[in-house]
């Protein structure tokens, strides 16, 4: 597999985050492959790896001054064996063809994973949307949709939201998509409930991460009532998992943003949860400012310079990393195994490092991998593309229960094919094979194309 990863590293170098993406898969579908030759012999693995499109181009817009901005977009259309390519777009200056092509690679497999016919890809901008007035974001995406429009389609590509994209972005993107293309149809999710939107998309992520783990706990004669829980981020992943954490009768300690955390040893509840969703969502406000209400929490400054997040250094039984890529390393792993942590589920994309995911494996840690446990959100997209597809809405009981249908699926899919392939319980393992054989397969079915 070696020589997979060193012609991928040769023909795109830089781009560390889609090299380690592609690492994590390739080396665990290894069994995969020598059972099935003829994988190698039709270069599924070069197929993969390689989108099927990328789309790069300009996104002039104004600012309330009358200054003109520059900023870069993107799309990454993966892999479309399976369905129209699905996936978010993400508004953050961090954000490059390297972070979008490890985002759109591991939606493949995501999607695959859901049962839903969805395809993978990935988009957004180095536009940051942060301090920005309403209608400067307005004229960011609908210069941005301007030439997106032409790419998507429900039945080709359908976007949704990320980082820096929440309903408001939505709005403004459908708005000129459908002035620009002249019809009404579901190509975008996470859209509003008066026009399209599903209930409980916003929630589905963290919900879906916590269903997950559940049921992770649940094959261990084990639940989550009583447990105490790390939850890293304060948007809407990390929100939702915390309620739905509480729902289950746990206990959550911590929450972050990119200034810092706070420790709240008594435990969140769900008075605490509100002013959390009101600081981060209406008044788009710091982390400190929950210290700063509830005075018996403890408030503390991110500091990089540290090596390591002490966020992750605190007495738990499990860890919902909600926040972004990387933000738990080899220090921070050992530091949770140290404190007692028995369960990690990714609610961020690919929040923890290669070496990070060792200390989990060789500790025998429950181990969710995002690909399998925050695929809730896709899900629930893909049953919002379903609802535009019939002009109707499901009520949120139906969504909700079809999302909990969906994650208990994906928990016995990635217990099923770790246990095929002689790795029962590693459900990184048991994730990644699972998605990419189903990926795979339609490929070959299809052709070299």
């Amino acid at each position: 597999m070696t020589d997979i990863l060193e012609k991928v590293k040769a023909k795109d170098p830089g781009e560390k985050e889609f090299h380690q993406a592609v690492q994590e898969v390739i080396s665990s579908v290894q069994p995969v492959l020598e059972r099935n030759p003829h994988y190698r012999q039709a270069a599924v693995l070069e197929r993969i790896t390689e989108p099927e499109r990328i789309i790069m181009f300009r996104v002039p817009w104004m600012d309330d001054q009358g200054q003109v901005h520059v900023n870069r977009g993107f799309r990454v259309e993966m892999n479309s064996a399976i369905g129209p390519y699905k996936g978010g777009l993400r508004f953050h200056p961090s954000v490059n063809l390297s972070i979008l092509k490890f985002l759109a690679f591991e939606q493949v497999f995501k999607n695959a994973l859901t049962t839903l016919p969805m395809g993978g890809g990935k988009g957004g901008s180095d536009f940051d949307p942060k301090g920005k007035s309403d209608n400067e974001v307005m004229r960011f995406c609908q210069s941005f949709m301007t030439e997106l429009f032409r790419h998507i389609g429900p039945n080709t590509d359908v976007p949704a939201g990320d980082i820096g994209v929440g309903t408001r972005e939505i709005g403004y993107l459908f708005g000129m998509y459908k002035k620009l293309a002249n019809e009404f149809t579901g190509v975008l999710t996470g859209k509003g409930l008066g026009w399209g939107g599903s209930l409980i998309r916003p929630e589905a992520t963290g919900y879906g991460c916590v269903y997950f783990a559940a049921e992770m706990l649940k094959a261990k004669h084990d639940r989550i009532e009583g447990k105490t829980c790390l939850v890293s981020g304060a948007g809407n992943v990390a929100q939702h998992t915390v309620e739905k954490i509480l729902d289950m009768g746990g206990k959550v300690i911590t929450l972050s943003d990119s200034s810092g955390y706070i420790y709240d040893e008594e435990g969140l509840d769900r008075e605490k949860l509100a002013f959390v969703k009101e600081l981060k969502n209406i008044k788009r406000g710091r982390i400190r400012e929950y210290h700063e209400k509830y005075p018996r929490s403890v408030y503390t400054d991110a500091d990089p310079s540290l090596g390591y997040n002490p966020l992750w250094n605190h007495k738990a039984d499990c860890a919902f990393p909600c926040a972004t890529e990387n933000e738990i390393n080899e220090r921070d792993a050992q530091n949770l195994v140290n404190n007692g942590v028995r369960l990690v589920a990714e609610g961020a994309n690919m929040p923890l490092t290669l070496e990070a995911i060792q200390v989990f494996l060789e500790n025998n840690i429950l181990y969710a991998p995002g690909k399998a446990a925050n695929a809730g959100g896709v899900a629930v997209s893909g049953l919002e593309m379903a609802q535009n597809s019939m002009r109707l809405n499901w009520p949120k009981e139906e969504v909700d229960s079809r999302l909990r249908i969906i994650m208990k699926s994906i928990h016995q899919s990635c217990l099923d094919a770790a246990e095929r392939y002689g790795r029962p319980g590693n459900y990184l393992v048991g994730a990644n094979i699972a998605g990419f054989v189903k990926v795979v397969n339609a490929m070959l079915d299809q052709g070299i194309v």
